[in-house]
């Protein structure tokens, strides 16, 4: 329980500090593309944003390693997803023990992260890791962009790892 608490006010320090020092995000969207190489990147926008459901479906660390925490349970796979309430621009993150989320604005085709607000459950040691992982995801440089099967993607970067997530619809996320 001791190693639980630790592991979400250390993951969620760690947060405060990464999305105080201004966290942007870049990405793509619907009209003003850029190629590099294969890839194809969009604009990010508010409704490309929140036109779908985005599922986690790879993340790997700096040095190529996948990060095993954000996969442990294939059945509830780390889906964002991007809404306005009242006015108020909001990702959530679903399928964590805690309830996660944090507002968010797009600036300048740059997605920018408020503070990240959490529950404070005591959660499995598992599912602890895995929240404290799925918030790790989230903070970064954001890319929109499209598979090879045309697929739109969301591709999160920061100093420790990359996370892909592909688009789905709003009634599929889990």
């Amino acid at each position: 329980m001791k190693t639980i608490n630790m592991l979400m006010i250390s993951g969620a320090i760690a947060m405060s500090a990464l999305v105080s020092g201004c966290q942007t995000t870049t990405g793509m969207a619907e009209v003003d593309t850029k190629t590099h190489g294969t890839v194809t990147t969009y604009q990010i926008t508010d409704a490309a944003l929140q036109a779908n459901n985005w599922q986690l479906v790879d993340a790997k660390t700096s040095a190529g390693k996948k990060v095993d925490t954000l996969f442990t349970n294939a059945a509830k796979p780390l889906t964002l997803s991007f809404m306005t309430i009242e006015g108020n621009n909001i990702v959530s993150l679903m399928n964590t023990c805690n309830n996660i989320s944090a507002p968010y604005s797009v600036v300048n085709g740059e997605v920018e992260l408020g503070s990240i607000i959490s529950t404070m459950k005591a959660c499995p040691d598992a599912e602890a890791k895995f929240d404290a992982a799925s918030v790790a995801s989230v903070v970064g440089k954001y890319t929109l962009s499209q598979g090879a099967d045309k697929t739109p993607m969301l591709v999160v970067t920061n100093d420790h790892q990359v996370a892909h997530f592909k688009a789905v619809a709003k009634t599929e996320a889990k």
